[in-house]
Order: structure tokens, then sequence, then C-alpha cells
């Protein structure tokens, strides 16, 4: 039986360089001794980030990365009934050991927490899957008012792409509240603001070794860093829809067109007939009402659009894009896309945005409460969560909530 502890350093520096999640890395290392000393884990910790060029704001900003994961028995009971539907959950190590657990689209923290909720997850009881990762640029220090609405202290910036080079290396690609594209490589003191600007810029993304951006009308540009940045067209606008988002499922890029329409919140019992409603803009909310879902054909440089997902479901949050197989949640249905929209909580705020669910084929949408798996990929905690014993380990090997 062949030795893995004595495989050259030059092999395992090799394969160390296909790792691209922490996740990866940890299990990588715990393989023996020599495994280990062959690789760094990456820095859990970002540099406070420039704020010139992008914010005349007196806070610095800082970066904050959050991981999607899907937790799953490793061993379920093959003669039990009940079938174990796995989690999705969104995981902020910003301050470790301690993290914060988060829906995975909305971002919303999930507090406060079940009595009997571990406080710890042991990976030897547990199969635990990365399926995304986000970063979120936050203002260092920044208090909000008690009344504001949403995550206030990451306003500026809506979504962040990043790029590793090396260890502790790293390049950002984001939106400035202008809607022009933002670069920032690590080391540089100042943010480079790219000018480009037929229309608004929607999402970003790092994709096969390249930022991509697409704007509004569903214009898609490649940037390409020689001596100056510049912008590469690679898709010409779709237009249609009122929000973009790109997301990689399978290798291949994938762009989520939003369909909005601005109306009465039906849950206030809102009166179009009655005068005194008129001018109270907190009576009207912003609804998806149809998504329409594209892939990038590379060879025309063209989108086309896709009328069946198969068994894929796509996921399009606030700051990240993601996607999962429906067979590896028991109960589930591909072929649809799960988006954030607003919703009215029980005590009457509207202050957290609920998930909505898309249809390829049939071309319903409706909120994800209506159907009964879908609605236990997020909240509570599935039952056999609290019932496996949990032990504390180095590293990735736990989450301390």
């Amino acid at each position: 039986m062949a030795d893995w502890s004595q495989l050259p350093r030059e092999l395992l520096d090799l394969i160390s360089k296909h790792l691209n999640s922490e996740t990866d890395l940890v299990r990588f290392r715990s393989v023996c001794t020599s495994w280990r000393s062959s690789i760094q884990l990456f820095t859990s910790r970002f540099p406070i980030l420039p704020k010139t060029g992008i914010s005349d704001s007196t806070w610095g900003f800082c970066l904050s990365k959050r991981t999607i994961f899907r937790v799953e028995l490793a061993d379920p009971d093959s003669d039990s009934q009940q079938t174990h539907v796995p989690w999705l959950i969104k995981v902020e190590r910003d301050k470790p050991p301690k993290t914060h657990l988060m829906n995975p689209l909305t971002g919303s923290d999930f507090i406060p927490l079940l009595p009997n909720f571990p406080r710890s997850l042991d990976l030897l009881n547990f199969r635990v899957t990365e399926l995304g990762q986000e970063y979120v640029l936050k203002y260092i220090n920044y208090r909000p008012h008690a009344n504001s609405i949403g995550d206030s202290v990451t306003l500026y910036m809506e979504k962040v792409a990043f790029c590793r080079s090396g260890v502790n290396g790293f390049m950002l690609l984001t939106i400035h509240t202008s809607g022009r594209l933002a670069l920032l490589k690590i080391g540089e003191k100042k943010w480079n603001i790219i000018n480009d600007l037929p229309s608004p810029y929607d999402d970003v993304i790092f994709y096969k070794g390249e930022f991509y951006a697409v704007d509004i009308t569903g214009r898609t540009v490649v940037l390409v860093m020689d001596s100056e940045t510049t912008l590469k067209v690679i898709a010409n606008s779709v237009f249609g829809g009122d929000k973009k988002f790109l997301l990689e499922s399978m290798g291949e890029l994938f762009m989520v067109d939003k369909f909005l329409s601005v109306g009465p919140d039906n849950d206030f019992d809102y009166d179009d007939e009655n005068e005194f409603y008129e001018d109270f803009d907190c009576f009207m909310s912003e609804r998806t009402v149809k998504l329409e879902v594209y892939k990038l054909d590379h060879e025309e440089q063209r989108w086309i659009e896709v009328k069946s997902l198969g068994d894929r479901m796509l996921f399009i949050g606030d700051n990240c894009g993601f996607s999962a197989s429906a067979s590896d949640f028991p109960g589930c249905k591909g072929n649809c896309v799960f988006f954030t929209g607003l919703s009215r909580e029980d005590d009457g705020l509207m202050k957290n945005r609920g998930v909505g669910v898309f249809d390829l084929e049939s071309g319903s949408i409706g909120p994800i409460a209506n159907n009964s798996a879908n609605s236990q990929l997020f909240w509570p905690p599935p039952p056999w969560l609290h019932s496996n014993p949990v032990a504390l380990e180095d590293g990735l090997n736990h989450l301390n909530i």
C-alpha cells in the first residue's frame, strides 16, 4: 500500500493549487503531518482597506467573509423511517472562534437560537459541503441608528467579487454607489474607479480566473488587467427585467433576470380607493413577479435563455449566488430559483425579507412557505441536528456559536 505521507513536496504543491475553499484545505492538511506542513491555511482576518477613491466617509472599511454550507448527517440510520433533509446555513466567522449563523439568502442573523441548539458542530458527526462564498465590505466601528432598516453597516457596496492571489494576497471588485465598478488590489492605497458606464452595473462575479460584471440591461463585460484595467464586452444587452444576478452552476455562468412590480402590500389591507393612503409610500412594496434564466454562450458571446434547469436549484441572495442539486435534498423540487423579496413579520414590521420560489416549468411564483419541503431548507434547524452528540475540534472541524 502506498504511503501518502511520502508524496513529493512538488506534487503536494501542485495539488494544493486546486484547493479553493477553507474546507478543502482543512481536509487536505488533516491527512498527515507532512501534508499539514506543506501548505498554510488562508488568513481568517483581512487587513483594514483604504477608502480613498471610493468613499468620503470618516469610517474605514474592513472585509468580512461568509460561507454557505450544506450540513447533513455523516452516517444516517438506514433503519430509520425518518427523512433526514440537509440544512442550508450561512456562517460568518469574522471574529474567531465565535460565528454568526445567517439565512443563506437574506443574511439575517438566526437569533435567538433554540435552547437545544448545539454550541459546536463536529465534522465527525456531520458531512459539511461548501456551496458558495460571499465577501462583504463593512464600515469599521459604524453604529447604525436604532430605527434603521437593513444591514446599514454594508450600505455602500451591494456586491463584492473576490480573487485570491497566493496565501494572503487578493483583489476585490465591487459596485460603487454611483453604479460604476471599483477595483482594489491589496497593497494599493486607492481604489480604481472604472469610468465605463453605459448603464449602472447590477452584479459582479469572479468566474474561471476572471472578473465579470453585468449592468441593468444585461450587457456583460470581463475585466482585462494589463498595464491598464479595461473592459471587454462579452455579451450584449438582454433588457426585459429590472435586476440582473450572476452565479456559477456546474462550471457554467448563469444570469437571473428579476422582473419587479411596485404596488400595495396586501398584508396591510390597502384600499386603493381610500385617499388617506395615497401619500403613504410605506404601504407600497416592490414585488418580484417573474424571473428569467440565461446561460452564457462563450463562443457566440451572448446570453441564451434557459427553459429548464433539470435537477438544479439556483439561489440568488443579497450578496451572493449559488446552486445545489435537488437530489441532495429529499422532497425538494429542482428546476427552481430561490430569491429574496419583501415580507412582513408577525409583529407587523417590515424588517426582514422573506424568500420566494420561482418554478421554471410552471412559471409559478410564491413564498417558500407554500412548499413544506422547501421551507425546511433554512429555518428552523432539522430535528436530527439537536439529537446528535457534539464535540469540540480544532481548526474548521467545528463551528462555535
